[in-house]
């Protein structure tokens, strides 16, 4: 069920090496208030589709893709997320 997030974070750190006119991501990834922006869009999209109960998936795989951005543009590592969350569990 997590592969293609898996898979999506791994993307994401190999298009830190490319160059950002060839890659949005590696764009997003070496402008903060870009990436903010985006995230910020994106959840407000999301929250919009949740209202209107439509296109909720579209907008919600749009929010995770720029999150996990953002947190690995701030080398914040999404294991260190997984890792606070399973502290969490009760």
């Amino acid at each position: 069920m997590l592969k293609p997030l898996e898979e999506l974070i791994n993307i994401i750190r190999e298009r830190k090496n490319l160059s950002p006119d060839k890659s949005y991501t590696n764009k997003l990834l070496n402008n903060r208030d870009m990436s903010v922006e985006k995230v910020n869009e994106e959840i407000n999209e999301l929250l919009e589709a949740i209202k209107e109960n439509s296109n909720k998936v579209h907008e919600a795989t749009d929010v995770l893709y720029h999150l996990m951005v953002l947190l690995e543009a701030n080398n914040i590592k999404i294991e260190d997320v997984m890792d606070e969350l399973k502290k969490r569990q009760k």
